[in-house]
């Protein structure tokens, strides 16, 4: 699994895939309510009280976009036996030795990088309900 595992990290940081985890709606909710709040209890304050709305926000959605690599080294053992799984499906009876054997056969087979890489983005998308960013 651990050969697997640093495979999609590898397809992940060839592409430059960031992904954006969802929640960030959280710093928005904190801000818009905090000022809302405050504009109706202190009138012209609450100006100053969405300020403090706007750093809670951002303060609450730091760190939200992560390098797919990140994602993949931080997942529950849970997660990482789902995503083992499927991308098993598609790696079906090919034998590898080690990470550096696994990652030439993927990288080499144009076919299998980008059927890999689809199962991946589509777990991440589906389980970790994350979008993707490919950085420019």
């Amino acid at each position: 699994m651990n050969d697997v595992m640093k495979l999609c990290c590898e397809l992940s940081a060839n592409q430059q895939i960031q992904t954006t985890v969802k929640g960030s709606g959280k710093g928005a909710a904190a801000a818009g309510g905090l000022a809302f709040a405050g504009g109706l209890v202190g009138g012209p304050l609450g100006i100053a009280v969405g300020a403090v709305g706007g750093l809670l926000g951002c303060w609450l959605t730091s760190g939200q976009f992560k390098p797919l690599p990140q994602i993949i080294m931080e997942l529950s053992p849970q997660q990482q036996q789902k995503l083992y799984d499927d991308l098993m499906v598609i790696l079906g009876e090919i034998q590898w030795t080690d990470l550096a054997q696994l990652t030439a056969l993927v990288m080499g087979n144009t076919s299998l990088k980008h059927q890999l890489t689809a199962a991946l983005l589509g777990y991440v998308t589906k389980e970790l309900q994350a979008e993707v960013h490919y950085i420019d």
